[in-house]
């Protein structure tokens, strides 16, 4: 824990996946307060049907997997075989676009969760913020132990201690958060932040190669 935590703070790389990851981790389990206080006001859901929409989570899953085996079956392995393991920062594609998909997600969930609405458009939204959460942890987490192979069990403990008090905390600020500023402005201030992300992404896809040349603790 002490080698991860020294390389969080000497690495720029590792500062922002940690930073990144426990970031939309924690947003995660703030569906856990938001979900009652949207369906059952807005939609009448009683106790069971406000837990079944959790079921929009599962279906994202399914897709976002479903869309990674494609990505690996009909370009990876086959650019593998044709030109050979390329650069880390080659396997950060789905990263990129799932950082997108993010805020995309939350936004969606923030302006459609309406009584006017129906139930099924804000899901869609939470279903978006799911498959991204899945292509950009995935990735990033491919990218870790390629980049710095040394070190990468000290730094998947690290980043899994970083993501779990980042998940503790966010279920303690959500309701707090969603009560005084309501679901909306709440969920909408959840998405700008997440959109700081987007930039991180990119940053480390363009200019990784640089970032690792300049780390102690990064292998070219």
């Amino acid at each position: 824990m002490a080698c991860s935590s020294l390389i969080m703070l000497k690495d720029s790389s590792i500062f922002f996946v940690n930073l990144y990851t426990g970031y939309f981790y924690g947003v995660f389990y703030t569906f856990f307060e938001v979900f009652p206080l949207v369906f059952r006001p807005f939609y009448d859901f009683n106790l069971g049907q406000t837990g079944l929409a959790f079921l929009s989570c599962f279906i994202g899953v399914i897709i976002a997997l479903l869309g990674y085996f494609a990505y690996l079956y009909f370009y990876i392995i086959p650019d593998n075989l044709n030109n050979g393991f390329r650069e880390q920062e080659h396997r950060l594609v789905p990263a990129v676009i799932g950082s997108f998909l993010l805020p995309v997600g939350l936004f969606m969930f923030a302006w459609t969760a309406d009584s006017n609405i129906n139930w099924s458009v804000p899901l869609v939204g939470v279903g978006i913020f799911v498959i991204g959460h899945f292509w950009t942890m995935q990735s990033l987490f491919i990218y870790i132990p390629f980049s710095y192979p040394k070190y990468a069990a000290s730094l998947f403990v690290g980043n899994s201690i970083w993501r779990s008090a980042t998940a503790g905390a966010s279920v303690v600020f959500a309701r707090p958060l969603f009560i005084n500023l309501g679901v909306h402005k709440g969920v909408t201030l959840l998405a700008g932040l997440s959109v700081v992300g987007i930039f991180g992404t990119i940053a480390i896809y363009t200019f990784g190669k640089r970032l690792r040349a300049r780390s102690k603790f990064a292998e070219s």
